[in-house]
């Protein structure tokens, strides 16, 4: 960052990779949960609220983000300098466009379902982001409280699987009835410190 003025403004403190953020007793957040598959058996609209990131500080925010197939992908800058996104999917069309300060929001959008899209900015190297794409509506992405709720999913054996960045995947079968509510939870370990 020493070499962009106004990432060093910006951030008058040390930034650390947001790969692995805890909150209270060690809750995890940017874990996104969803139910695997795309679900075709049924029909969802798309959203008509566009999902948002921001650069902000020299850094996207939120670091990981979810959307469905089709919604509005709404890219601001809130920086006094120049970022670039460059979203690189392998199943949705790779784009790059750069952002001036001041510039319009860029609006786009992914037609195809697909996980763990990587989001770089080729001026700040440091910049590093994930946007997940969903055909259904049923995912979430987890705040520093680590909480998570998949609304409205319709009777039926799923699998949910929950992925984070540095911790990888995991998977938990769960059968839901009508008007039934189940409760899942992920934990994940951290390896142990090595001692000296």
């Amino acid at each position: 960052m020493a070499a962009e003025p106004t990432c060093v403004k910006d951030n008058p403190e040390p930034v650390y990779p947001p790969i692995v953020v805890t909150g209270a007793k060690g809750a995890l957040a940017d874990v996104v949960v969803y139910v695997k598959g795309n679900m075709d058996e049924y029909k969802f609209d798309t959203p008509t609220t566009p999902a948002v990131l921001d650069q902000k500080n020299c850094m996207y925010v939120p670091h990981v983000l979810a959307l469905m197939t089709n919604q509005d992908f709404h890219v601001i800058n809130s920086d006094q300098t120049l970022h670039n996104i460059h979203p690189v999917p392998r199943d949705n069309h790779v784009w790059n466009q750069s952002q001036p300060a001041g510039a319009p929001p860029i609006d786009r959008s992914f037609p195809n379902p697909e996980l763990a899209i990587r989001v770089n900015c080729n001026v700040h190297p440091w910049m590093r982001g994930y946007v997940f794409v969903f055909r259904h509506p049923f995912f979430a992405v987890t705040t520093k409280d680590g909480k998570f709720s998949l609304d409205g999913l319709p009777p039926g054996n799923y699998t949910i699987e929950a992925w984070q960045e540095h911790y990888g995947v995991q998977d938990q079968a769960v059968t839901i009835g009508a008007k039934e509510s189940k409760t899942v939870s992920f934990t994940y370990h951290a390896a142990p410190e090595s001692g000296s």
